[in-house]
């Protein structure tokens, strides 16, 4: 019994997490919508497909050729970099995102719901040494709580907080600075590089058209043949495919070590009614006197085998759902509200089910030794 509980607990806790994570992507893809474009470099996240080269760069050069695509709205291109932030003498290392501050950097910025401002404003044209910060920068990476006018320092060069975002509750997007991106390249001395560029297609248009489009542009631009790219364009959909590919396979490989630990407890349910027959051997003999078939006795057993699959599935589901729960109480403290537990009558009737069955079948053959016993010869070894 303590392997199925075990085994359950794993398992519901998994799938309830893994589905909740699944619902949050997906949520939170449809608020950014359908029709964003996304263009990062490497084919995908390991680099170019069949080589161990490092990954290579996209440039603003790049960011042209997509402009010029047929189908495209806006395109923006944001540098992201690591840097050292001091504030009032603590240092922390954080995520930096330079942005156009352009009208294609307004046009991004108001295309999403990710970075709206809570005090401040959002950047001009002109600004230099500004910055905007995600909302647990200002709120909890530093002792003290940030505020709008605020001096801090970026790899030894001051910056003047100009806003707060509101929280995003991605804690991706909470946790940035954001400056300027002319600033940003002068910073980190990238004069032509862009890590992303984010493109939103006209209405009318389909973003999978518009995505091989911009792949035969760029192919062309760069000199590389199809299935050679050094670079990797998707679509919003197909970034949520790929994420939830991902945590399908992660899932089924968890839960396939779990059904080891729930095998197991099937064993123990079996070993425990071996012992319950022969204790029981005179009660058998008795109850067979009386009149009972086979099939009777053999079913008692079954339905004791499975009720005790049964409470350890039942005291594996109260504990996966309460780890479960705990998860998504972890990811609100870490900043990631969006995330919430997915707890479906599906699952939870499954694993109870799967609970009893699984006791059932692990009695089938203790219960045939029990039905087979004779009747004198259970009360005589029974005695």
């Amino acid at each position: 019994m303590i392997g199925i509980f075990i085994g359950v607990t794993a398992v519901v806790s998994l799938i309830s997490l893994g589905q909740g994570l699944q619902d949050s992507i997906n949520e939170e893809f449809q608020k950014i919508g359908t029709n964003r474009i996304i263009i990062t470099p490497g084919s995908g996240a390991f680099g170019p497909t069949g080589s161990g080269l490092a990954i290579g760069q996209i440039t603003e050069d790049d960011l042209e050729v997509v402009k010029r695509v047929k189908g495209i709205d806006i395109a923006a291109g944001v540098l992201t970099k690591s840097a050292k932030v001091e504030f009032k003498d603590e240092v922390q290392y954080l995520s930096i995102w330079g942005f156009p501050t352009d009208k294609d950097g307004e046009d991004l910025i108001d295309g999403t719901n990710f970075f709206d401002i809570e005090n401040g404003r959002q950047f001009k044209n002109g600004d230099r040494y500004k910055i905007i910060l995600g909302y647990n920068i200002a709120e909890d990476s530093f002792d003290k709580k940030i505020l709008v006018g605020n001096k801090m320092m970026i790899n030894d060069q001051t910056f003047s907080v100009l806003g707060i975002q509101k929280k995003a509750g991605t804690g991706v997007h909470d946790a940035i600075i954001r400056i300027p991106l002319e600033t940003a390249r002068e910073l980190f001395d990238e004069p032509e590089e862009i890590s992303t560029i984010f493109a939103f297609t006209q209405n009318g248009f389909e973003p999978e058209k518009v995505v091989e489009d911009i792949k035969k542009a760029l192919r062309k631009h760069r000199g590389v043949d199809e299935g050679e790219e050094d670079f990797s364009v998707s679509t919003a959909s197909q970034t949520i495919e790929q994420l939830n590919q991902v945590l399908d396979i992660v899932t089924i490989v968890i839960v396939g070590i779990a059904a080891i630990s729930i095998v197991v407890g099937g064993i123990g349910i079996m070993n425990t009614m071996y012992t319950t027959v022969i204790e029981r051997t005179k009660e058998i003999g008795v109850i067979k006197a009386l009149g009972a078939k086979n099939g009777q006795i053999m079913f008692l057993f079954l339905v004791e085998s499975g009720m005790l699959g049964l409470v350890g599935g039942l005291i594996g589901l109260v504990l996966g759902l309460g780890i479960a729960k705990s998860g998504e109480y972890l990811a609100v403290i870490l900043g990631a509200d969006i995330f919430k537990i997915h707890i479906s009558v599906t699952l939870i009737v499954g694993a109870l089910l799967f609970s009893f069955l699984l006791g059932a079948l692990s009695g089938l053959l203790p219960a045939r030794q029990a039905s087979m016993l004779q009747p004198v010869e259970a009360l005589r070894k029974g005695k």
